[in-house]
């Protein structure tokens, strides 16, 4: 299988002699070749041994995985370039992509559970050795927190289904627990806790504000661009096979997610760390996304996973360009830093396309997925309209202030404009853009998993 194969690729850049820049290059135009070439036998399952399936929907985001961890890599090189622990920080790295692959090929659920659980202690290690300043403590004690205290009642959900089908293949497991409706509702959020707090859900994500300030840049890229996703294929995934779910938690989860998506656009507005300001960004999205993949409708399911793709690219871009400007400024701060189209205009440039594909201007896939979800929305309740407007007003407006306070207004003298000059910078930039950017043309490859 050309995928396998490929992945197999990756421990190479472990003990390569070329430079991180070169071999990342070469591994991306590759998998650049897979995806135009390599998608169309995926549309069927494809069993790849006992253990292990492939779909559509997860192949989607094994890619997006493969891609992103490839650029956190390429986004990286000033760990190789003061020698901070880089072969610790490739072993982590490659650690954190194995286990996110496999949790994402998992055809058990205690399979797809045990690999979730895994891809903390990577993502972890990467805030504690990595990152900035003292509170990455306090940052990792809110992610160990959240996300195993959420996990244990998913575990106890699939420890029930053992009990009741004997098996946890996810391809063959249809019968659900004889509840009554308040029951039921308490085993449908057993099983969606963990995943509604990995989105992350609204009142379920402080973790991830603190998490983004703290990590490094590769662990904020890999955060927003894959982690975030683990929650909405979990979504995805026990909502196909259990559709009652939907039926069960839509009225509690539709209006906490757009009303919280409202209040942290809201927030995002309040925000003088730029890096908290789109970490707060991706919780507004995925409110978005959780309304959509709870509203039951075929749409909104597609919309979810195109999405993910979206935000996946877009939020990860973003924290690309701001671990530029913090390594050149040494400052998150909107008050501090100004008047960066006078040193840097091509890097303005890349702020301006990467703020409007976060807004869901065209011609991002940002767009198609959130016509899809908001759609899919209205069709279940009309009364979504009124936060549907402030999420789509108010993410325009936090995406323009973002841009604007950084780009204009008088430049600081502190900042050094040859920090920004190196070509990996743009090619890291310009990989983000290209699949955010095709992938509006052939939608058909996201959207046909259902």
């Amino acid at each position: 299988m050309k995928f396998t194969l490929s992945m197999m690729l990756l421990p190479l850049i472990l003990i390569s002699p070329m430079s991180w820049y070169n071999l990342v290059i070469m591994y991306t135009l590759f998998l650049m070749i897979l995806v135009i070439q390599g998608y169309t036998p995926m549309m069927n399952i494809i069993f790849i041994n006992n253990w292990l399936l492939m779909d559509t929907l997860s192949w989607a985001l094994l890619l997006l995985t493969a891609w992103i961890s490839l650029l956190s890599i390429l986004a990286s090189q000033s760990i190789q370039q003061m020698k901070k622990s880089n072969t610790l920080f490739m072993i982590m790295s490659i650690l954190l992509f194995l286990s996110l692959s496999l949790c994402f090929l998992s055809k058990s659920l205690i399979l797809f559970y045990i690999f979730f659980e895994i891809a903390l202690i990577p993502t972890l290690l990467l805030i504690l050795i990595w990152g900035y300043q003292p509170e990455r403590l306090q940052a990792g004690l809110y992610l160990m927190l959240y996300t195993i205290s959420a996990s244990l009642p998913l575990l106890a959900g699939i420890l029930l289904l053992i009990n009741i089908n004997g098996h946890t293949n996810m391809t063959m497991l249809s019968t659900m627990p004889a509840l009554d409706s308040a029951l039921m509702k308490v085993w449908s959020a057993q099983l969606s806790l963990a995943f509604l707090v990995k989105l992350p859900l609204y009142m379920t994500h402080l973790w991830l504000p603190k998490a983004h300030v703290e990590a490094p840049v590769a662990g904020s890229m890999i955060l927003a661009g894959i982690l975030l996703k683990l929650g909405v294929y979990g979504l995805l995934r026990i909502t196909s096979i259990f559709p009652k779910i939907i039926s069960s938690l839509c009225p509690i989860i539709l209006p906490v997610s757009l009303i919280g998506a409202t209040i942290t656009s809201l927030i995002c507005l309040r925000q003088t760390d730029f890096k908290s300001l789109i970490a707060y960004s991706s919780v507004g999205h995925m409110g978005l996304l959780a309304g959509g993949l709870f509203s039951g409708n075929t749409w909104g399911w597609q919309g979810a996973l195109l999405m993910s793709i979206a935000h996946g690219l877009c939020s990860s871009a973003l924290f690309a360009l701001a671990n530029m400007l913090y390594s050149s400024t040494q400052s998150r701060s909107l008050f501090l830093i100004k008047g960066l189209q006078s040193y840097f205009p091509t890097m303005t440039f890349w702020w301006f396309l990467f703020c409007i594909c976060n807004m869901a201007a065209p011609p991002s896939l940002n767009l198609l997925s959130e016509i899809l979800l908001m759609t899919s929305i209205l069709a279940t309740s009309y009364m979504s309209l009124l936060p549907l407007m402030g999420i789509s007003f108010f993410s325009a407006a936090y995406s323009l202030f973002l841009y604007v306070s950084t780009q204009h207004g008088l430049p600081s003298k502190q900042m050094n404009p040859l920090l920004l000059c190196p070509s990996n910078n743009y090619s890291t930039l310009i990989l983000h853009l290209f699949p955010l950017m095709m992938a509006i043309t052939m939608p058909m490859i996201l959207t046909n998993w259902m």
